[in-house]
């Protein structure tokens, strides 16, 4: 009984062992990935899909143009909220796998982004993209059907070339320096890493990403309607310069931001006459987005961690332990068998017969 037991238990361990092995190689690489289905939520709707962004610029200083039959252009103060969703092109990202476009490694998504004057209630700027990304890195991949529309300038959706991070940091995030896209520069620069934090009790990984002063590549059309509007008369020439600190808290398991700040500064520089601030702005993550965003980034972490490191881990420790017991059970079940019936064969040997006592006895009475 003790063997069949052992061999029960060994079997069971066995099969743990070949789980284990399985949810490590198989089942937590596709744990790790970006979905085919991650869609933004609805009005109304909270569970199962991903929460707009929204970062908040208090006390701004930006350029406000409003067209019409008396076109304003100006330089406003005020509230700015910037809001970023995030959808991925199923039907798109199917289409490109069936002609070859993509591998299965790869999901296309849209993002649509909108700054809005909070006070007043109007748009600023808005801005929508269409981006390949890796599904473990989430890093931009090359595609032909990559564009960039800035609904603030008069032009059709232009080609761009995505490169490096953008709305996500890689699965299994590391303490190094990564590559991050600047929509404005249209290409991506180093962001480092500087160190850790914790945010309302999630350990997040700090980067940050200083932009110089440099000059934008407006048209000069548009470089001489600002000098029209803010330049004196004198000012033949101009351009508009950026500068941005970029700091991104990323929770490192999944990838996830948990917190993000811009610090932008946009000057119109005429060749004649000082400066004008077209923008000047610090952008935070509001305490809502920060909340939702440690939520949402500890349940991707658990459940990374859970298929990739626990249940492996818990399944192989399982299977070895029961893989020991069954194979003792097994082995000191077959010992003992064998000295039990030993030990039985020496008592009937020394068992002697009845009969025999009995005739011993009649033999004594007929002498006497």
């Amino acid at each position: 009984m003790k063997a069949r037991l052992g061999a029960v238990l060994f079997g069971i361990g066995f099969f743990a062992v070949v789980l284990a092995a399985g949810v490590a190689f198989y089942v937590a690489p596709s744990a790790a990935r970006l979905p085919y289905d991650l869609r933004s939520c609805p009005p109304g709707v909270t569970e199962d899909c991903l929460k707009p962004s929204v970062a908040e610029a208090k006390n701004a200083r930006f350029l406000f143009t409003e067209g019409g039959e008396t076109p304003i252009v100006k330089i406003e103060t005020g509230t700015l909220q910037s809001t970023t969703e995030i959808n991925t092109l199923m039907d798109t990202t199917d289409l490109e796998l069936e002609s070859g476009t993509i591998d299965d490694n790869t999901v296309i998504w849209r993002a649509n982004g909108t700054v809005k004057w909070v006070e007043q209630g109007k748009d600023i700027n808005k801005y929508q993209a269409r981006l390949a990304l890796d599904r473990k890195t989430a890093g931009a991949v090359e595609w032909p059907g990559q564009e960039l529309e800035d609904v603030a300038k008069p032009a059709t959706p232009a080609k761009v070339s995505f490169t490096g991070q953008l709305y996500k940091f890689p699965f299994g995030t590391e303490q190094t320096t990564y590559q991050y896209f600047d929509r404005d520069l249209k290409k991506a620069l180093p962001i480092e890493y500087k160190g850790t934090e914790d945010i309302q009790g999630l350990e997040t990984y700090k980067f940050e990403q200083v932009i110089p002063t440099t000059p934008l590549a407006f048209s000069e059309d548009r470089i001489k309607s600002l000098l029209s509007a803010f330049a004196t008369p004198d000012a033949t020439s101009g351009q508009v310069t950026y500068a941005n600190t970029r700091t991104i808290w990323v929770e490192p398991v999944s990838g996830t931001f948990v917190k993000v700040q811009e610090q932008q500064s946009k000057k119109l520089v005429p060749n004649v006459g000082q400066p004008t601030d077209l923008l000047d702005a610090v952008f935070a993550y509001t305490d809502e987005t920060v909340a939702n965003s440690v939520e949402s980034a500890g349940a991707n972490k658990s459940q990374v961690l859970l298929i990739s490191r626990y249940l492996p881990i818990g399944a192989a420790v399982l299977g070895a332990l029961l893989l020991i017991a069954g194979l003792w059970m097994v082995t000191t079940g077959r010992r003992a068998a064998p000295a039990k019936h030993a030990a039985g064969g020496k008592h009937e040997e020394i068992t002697e017969p009845v009969t025999q006592v009995g005739a011993d006895s009649e033999s004594s009475k007929s002498t006497s």
